[in-house]
Parts: C-alpha cells; structure tokens; sequence
C-alpha cells in the first residue's frame, strides 16, 4: 500500500482591491474595519496636504486620508461615488478616500511578488509586493510603511 503525502500548502492570503491615482492597488483585509461611502468630512486648519479632514463615525473623530495623494498622484475630487475604508493601522483608525472597491482577492502567498526597487521614498517602501492578476499587477500597500506616524489630527 502506498501512503499519500499532502504537499505543504501555501498560506492564503486575502486582500481588498481598491482604485487609487486610476491605478490597482490592495489592502490585507484584515486592516479593514469597515467601507462607507464618500460623506463630507470637516477640514482642519493647516493639516497636511493628504489629509482632507475628519468624520464623527459613530462618536469616534476619525482623520480621512487621500490615498492617492499620499501614493503620490494627484489629488482626488470627491463624490458620492468615491468610498472611504475605514482601516486600523496599529492601534489608530484611519479612512483612506479611493475611487473605488472591487472585489475581496484570495491568493496563495506564493503569486506575491518582490517590488522592483528603485529611487527610495515613502510611497514606495510602501508597496511591499505585486500580484500579477490577469494582464494587470495589483500592488500590496503596507499601510503601516506609508504611514509610519500619523500627524495628531485626531482625538
């Protein structure tokens, strides 16, 4: 009799695709709390640039960032078709405003692949693998490298 040995199977991992810039990107879906769609927020005196304000959500004051603006392409115009994921980044709570949602994408870990380094700056220490999808790459944002210290704009 002959035994069968299973193959170690590679770790699963679940990301939220999202658009930013017009470009994919994805988020490791255990750092979504929540998505809502684009509410206006209230804007803070000389926050930075990427910040556009804060929302109440439910009694909590939490800083809404322009993803794509932080990735470094230009700035979106929010509307009632734009959404905002709420994320826990460490132990702080952030919306990202993006273009859109698409879909929850379940990969083993090995289709990551390494980011091509070039010149280094924050945003692109914060894209920490590549998913080949289709005839696309969606890119895997480290929420924690891009933003490594919020500035205090919430309670």
């Amino acid at each position: 009799m002959s035994q069968q040995v299973e193959a170690p199977q590679a770790k699963q991992l679940e990301f939220v695709t999202l658009v930013a810039g017009g470009q994919n990107f994805c988020v490791e879906i255990t750092q979504i709390r929540e998505i809502r769609r684009w509410t206006p927020v209230t804007i803070l005196p000389h926050s930075p640039f990427h910040v556009l304000g804060v929302i109440n959500l439910r009694g909590a004051v939490i800083p809404i960032i322009d993803l794509a603006v932080k990735l470094g392409f230009e700035k979106i115009q929010p509307t009632e078709r734009h959404v905002i994921i709420i994320t826990a980044i460490e132990d702080r709570i952030v919306g990202l405003l993006v273009e859109s949602v698409s879909e929850i994408l379940g990969v083993s870990a090995d289709m990551v692949r390494e980011t091509p380094r070039g010149p280094e700056d924050p945003a692109t220490r914060a894209i920490q693998g590549i998913i080949p999808v289709d005839d696309d790459m969606t890119k895997i944002i480290n929420l924690g490298a891009l933003m490594p210290s919020l500035d205090p704009v919430a309670a």
